[in-house]
Parts: C-alpha cells; sequence; structure tokens
C-alpha cells in the first residue's frame, strides 16, 4: 500500500487504533507529538511505530493536512467477524489539503479549492472545484489571467502537468501547495467523456463550456484525481460554470493584500470581508468572499442585486422576519455533499429537516410582500414537502448517537420488525434485572450483580467474601483480585435472545438509514439549487443590514468614465474609530475628459492611502451590488 502512495502518511487500522510506521512513524510523531516506539520485525532489526486511538482521528488528521502532509487512510474492508485470518485491508481516502471531507479540516465560511492547471499550446486551462459543495468553474487564457483566478479563488491544492514545473513556478510562483500528475491524465476527449458521464449529459452545450478545449482537460483531470484520492460518491457535483474574463473585474494579488480584502495586518478580524460580513448562514459567507475577489460588470445584474437589498432597507420587517428562518437554515451545501458521499451523520439530517421547514417559512414571508424581484427570488425555492416530512416520519428529532452503526437514530412507526425487536431487548433487560433479584435472594448475596462483556458476555459477578454462597450449578468463568464471575444455563439462554435481537435491530437501522439516503440523494440537485439561493437572499440581506446600521447609500453605475463621490468614507476604519470620534468624509472627482489626475499631499498619517484605498473599496461594494459609504 506505502509504494502506491509513497508521498503520503500510511495511517493504518490496526484493532482499535491507527498505526504508522517507518519514517511516516518519525514525522508523524513529531508532527502530533505522539509517542515513537519500536518493535521487533522478522528478519529487520526494528521498525519505528507511532499510533492513536482510532476514535481520536478527527483530533489528529487536522493536524497532519494542515502540516502540508497527505495522509492516506488504510481501513479493514472485511468485517472481522465473518473472517478467518488476516483480514483484507485498502485505502479508503487519501486527504489532501484540497480534498478533504473532514468537518476539523473546512471553515465554515470559505471554500476549499482544489485546482487544476492545463497548459495547452494556445491557451492555459484552469478549473476550480470544492469538493465539501459541488462547486466547479473552468476558464481559459492567457497565464496572466489564470494568475488573476487562482489569486481570487486562492485553491488549498494545485494540480498540474509533470514537467511543467518551470513554466508553473514562472506563472505561478512558488508558495502554492502542488502535486504533479502525469501527462497522459490530461488528455481532451478522456476528459471531456469524464465530465460528461459525471453530469449525465450527451455534451457540455448546456453548460456554456463546449469548445473550451484547454478549459476541459484542465476539470477533467481534477475528476481524474478524485478518483486517484479514491473519491468516488460524487454525485453532488452536478454541474460546472465557465467564468468569462469579460464578467468581472479582476483583481491581481497585489491589490487584493494592498487592500487588505481577506487578511489585514491588524488580524483577520479587520479585514475588508471580515468588517462588511453580515451573513448569517455558511452558504452566504462564503458567497460574499467570492462576490468580493469576483465583482461583476454587467450593470443589469447588478441593478437587480441593488432592488433587493433597497426593498430589505425599505421593509425592515420583512429582513427581520428573513434573518429569523436564515439563522435556522445549516449549511445545505455541505450536507448535501455528505449524503452524497454517504458520510452524513443523524443529526446532520435532523438539521436537513429543520432547514427545509425554515425554508418553506422563508419562501412564504417572501411571496407576501409586494415586490416583484423578491417573488422572482421565491419563486426558484424549491420546499422539497415531502423530503421534510419524510425526514421528520424516519429519524428520532433528538438522536440517541450520531452514529447509525450504533443505533437509536431511526423512529419508532417507521419498520413494524424493528418495533418488535426493540421490545424484546427492552423485556430481555428488566427479565436479567428480576433474574439478578431472584437470585440475589435466593442465595443471601446482597452485592451479587449481572453484568456484561466482549468475552463470555453475561456473567454474575460475586464478591470473594460471599463466594461460599455461590451453588454449585454455576459455571466459574474468571477469578479477579476480589470476586469472581460466573454463568448460568438461563443467563445463556437469555443472552442469545437479546444479542440477537440488538444484532438485527442494528442491521435493520443502517438497511432503513441507507434507503433514506438513496431517497434524498433523488433531490440532491433541488437542494443544491436551493443553498444557491439562500446564500444569495443571505448575502443581500447582510448588505442591507450593514447599509442601515451604516447609513450608506444606493450608488448609481452606469458605462461612463467619471467617478464621482460625495462624503465618501472607508468602509473598514470608519468601523474602527473610538467612541466619540468620528471619520471625517472626503469628496473625490475622476473623469477621463476634464479630470484625469489628482495629486494628494499632507503628512505622514494624514489618511492619503486611506483615501487611495477607500476610492478603490467603495468602487468594489458598488460593483458587488451593495450600497456604499
Amino acid at each position: 500500500i506505502k509504494a502506491v502512495h509513497p508521498d503520503a502518511i500510511l495511517l493504518f487500522r490496526v484493532g482499535d487504533f491507527y498505526e504508522t510506521f517507518g519514517d511516516d512513524a518519525i514525522e508523524a510523531s513529531s508532527i502530533l507529538g505522539i509517542t515513537l516506539t519500536k518493535r521487533a520485525n522478522g528478519a529487520a532489526s526494528s521498525v519505528e511505530l507511532a499510533g492513536f486511538p482510532h476514535h481520536a482521528v478527527d483530533t489528529y488528521l487536522p493536524k497532519l493536512v494542515r502540516a502540508g502532509k497527505r495522509v492516506a487512510i488504510c481501513e479493514q474492508l472485511e468485517d472481522p467477524k465473518t473472517v478467518k485470518g488476516l483480514v483484507k485491508r485498502g485505502v479508503i481516502e487519501l486527504v489532501t489539503p484540497g480534498v478533504t471531507l473532514s468537518e476539523n479540516l473546512i471553515e465554515n465560511k470559505e471554500n476549499i479549492y482544489l485546482a487544476s492547471v492545463y497548459f495547452g499550446k494556445e491557451k492555459t486551462g484552469v478549473a476550480f472545484l470544492d469538493i465539501t459543495t459541488g462547486e466547479f468553474f473552468v476558464a481559459e487564457g492567457d497565464d496572466k489571467y489564470v494568475e488573476k483566478l487562482i489569486s481570487s479563488l486562492a485553491p488549498k491544492e494545485i494540480v498540474y502537468q509533470r514537467g511543467e514545473e518551470e513554466r508553473f513556478a514562472n506563472a505561478f510562483g512558488r508558495k502554492h501547495y502542488t502535486y504533479r500528475l502525469e501527462q497522459w491524465v490530461f488528455s481532451y476527449q478522456v476528459n471531456l467523456d469524464k465530465l460528461c458521464t459525471q453530469f449525465g449529459t450527451p455534451s457540455l452545450r448546456g453548460f456554456g463550456v463546449d469548445g473550451m478545449v484547454e478549459g476541459i482537460t484542465a476539470a477533467g483531470a481534477i475528476l481524474y484525481y478524485l478518483e486517484f484520492t479514491e473519491h468516488k460518491q460524487i454525485a453532488h457535483i452536478s454541474s460546472i460554470s465557465r467564468l468569462d474574463q469579460n464578467d468581472y473585474v479582476w483583481i491581481d494579488k497585489f491589490t487584493i493584500r494592498n487592500l487588505e480584502l481577506f487578511n489585514s495586518a491588524g488580524g483577520d478580524k479587520y479585514s475588508f470581508a471580515k468588517v462588511i460580513d453580515r451573513t448569517l448562514t455558511p452558504m452566504g459567507g462564503r458567497l460574499l468572499r467570492r462576490w468580493i475577489a469576483m465583482p461583476i460588470l454587467d450593470i443589469e445584474r447588478i441593478t437587480r442585486r441593488q432592488d433587493i437589498v433597497a426593498a430589505f432597507v425599505a421593509d425592515r420587517d420583512l429582513a427581520y422576519a428573513t434573518g429569523e428562518q436564515l439563522r435556522a437554515i445549516n449549511d445545505l451545501e455541505r450536507i448535501v455533499s455528505r449524503v452524497a458521499s454517504m458520510r452524513v451523520t443523524p443529526r446532520e439530517l435532523v438539521q436537513l429537516g429543520r432547514s427545509l421547514s425554515a425554508i418553506e417559512i422563508l419562501k412564504a414571508a417572501l411571496e407576501s410582500t409586494d415586490c416583484a424581484v423578491m417573488h422572482s427570488l421565491a419563486e426558484k425555492i424549491d420546499t422539497l414537502t415531502t423530503l421534510r416530512e419524510r425526514l421528520a416520519h424516519d429519524i428520532y428529532p433528538d438522536p440517541l448517537n450520531n452514529q447509525i452503526q450504533k443505533g437509536g437514530v431511526i423512529a419508532d412507526g417507521v419498520n413494524a420488525e424493528l418495533d418488535d425487536l426493540r421490545r424484546v431487548a427492552m423485556h430481555g433487560k428488566d427479565v436479567l434485572k428480576a433474574i439478578q433479584q431472584r437470585e440475589s435472594e435466593a442465595t443471601g448475596i446482597p452485592s451479587l450483580k449481572i453484568s456484561y462483556n466482549n468475552v463470555f458476555g453475561y456473567y454474575i459477578e460475586v464478591r470473594n467474601t460471599h463466594k461460599d454462597r455461590v451453588p454449585e450449578n454455576w459455571i466459574r468463568k474468571q477469578t479477579l483480585t476480589a470476586a469472581e464471575r460466573y454463568i448460568t444455563e438461563e443467563l445463556k439462554e437469555y443472552e442469545s435472545k437479546i444479542l440477537g435481537a440488538e444484532e438485527r435491530m442494528l442491521a435493520l437501522e443502517q438497511q432503513i438509514y441507507n434507503e433514506l439516503l438513496a431517497y434524498i440523494s433523488l433531490h440532491l440537485k433541488q437542494l443544491q439549487s436551493n443553498a444557491k439561493i439562500i446564500a444569495t437572499i443571505d448575502t443581500l440581506l447582510g448588505f442591507a443590514t450593514l447599509a442601515c446600521e451604516r447609513n450608506y447609500s444606493r450608488p448609481t453605475l452606469d458605462q461612463g468614465t467619471k467617478i464621482e463621490l460625495k462624503a465618501a468614507r472607508h468602509p473598514v476604519i470608519e468601523t474602527l474609530m473610538g467612541i466619540g470620534e468620528e471619520y471625517i468624509p472626503n469628496d473625490l472627482m475622476l473623469d477621463s475628459d476634464s479630470e484625469q489626475i489628482i495629486i494628494i499631499t499632507g503628512p505622514n498619517m494624514s489618511g492619503k492611502s486611506a483615501l487611495l484605498r477607500q476610492t478603490a473599496l467603495i468602487v468594489l461594494m458598488a460593483q458587488m451590488g451593495s450600497f456604499v459609504p
């Protein structure tokens, strides 16, 4: 297994532990701060070992990935109970910085993009995929344009062709986390077929990307990489969008840094993105960051966004009602991806049901207004009533366990056999209590107790002070320092009944759960569509909240070359002013015909840079559809 993944740290499942060996163990013990041991290994003198309990994987895995390591997780592929000898094992997932579904590695309001770059003869193709949400973008152009896209979307990992290391470094620098794939992975025809198969379409014409040879070549390589990293359950990746050079204002990495759009010298909480973020859902937070990175040029689209912001500013009751429902909506995009990959937990399904209830109320609230723009948004929402009802019917509102393997998840009344088995199991426990009471009275041993372990099932434990009272027909199974353990024929009889019922119950719950996931999978596209609309509503409501808090104005945009700002303020600096301090506003007028250049003078710390930056940020906000200071 290590030979197939030589560049990854191999977490090898042994019983209840994940073990690492040799060089992997030396690296893992250093990164994770776990003990490094050695074990004699046949002909070899010894091998280094470092391991941790399998249930702690969510604590340790993120540390390895954040340290820039690829991690291959190797699991038992068979049930040890049904196999004699060695249990078959294999890699079930290769976790990399750009390909992960682990909750502990995902920031709620940030995308985790994996990018693929293909250097073609005429153009460079690039694709971006967030496997945790299913968002998939493709573009092509010269290296400079691709570099701007990479700066804007900030992928966590980039794959590209082996042999193009120098060109990649010259075009995009050496600071990215990268992985090189063989040249044959970048075959246009193979990758076109891969994409069509993934989306279930005969061609890519419906997505508006057909003819993008370099872009399609890059996008298909991403699907190959998902297969290679054992991420094969990807039904939620159901469409692809093109990023056109002429649709957006492209911001280079220096401007992103200088305007402190996402990071600030004073810490993340003072960045532009943090200061203007009033979103209430993770989907809205991620969309806001994308709008900041890629402001649009189409005045019609900008005006539509402004109309919705204006409607929320004018109708504060509607804004409040919308906010109440948005707070109740969970991260639909990421729940959908976890359904597709069969990793969704029972509590996430409960959250999905509650989110659908909130979406239904939200749709009704938007329809109740006189605003045509709100109606057009409401029309696109699918309430998925039957799915919501089935989730409410099939799952306990507060499941006993958050792992289906442990049971206590499927509600009563869903399956008659499951209900019967639950009665047997419950009744069986009562019988055991009765046996304990009866034997205690019959033998005169007050401290006698019935317990269970995996080695010999149910047993009676008697402290040494009373062992002379034990009846002859009890069979001694174990001697402890202070007590002895026995079994009886009657106890074994009840054990087989109870354990048989519990085993069958777990199998039934798993089966019903899988059927429920298959049913939800039929609605992935509608759920993703809802998530996009919710994200848009959330982001625009956030703009309205900000406009009311900070007294922003609706800007007028046209195709001309004049920029005219009256009493303009810096959106970040004005929020950091102390009590009693006020930001001094500035007017500004630039026009290519009459006033192309302004010279700004003044001492250090007098606000020259602030005026430059506030002008850029106000223009950026206007292009996003937000009101401005």
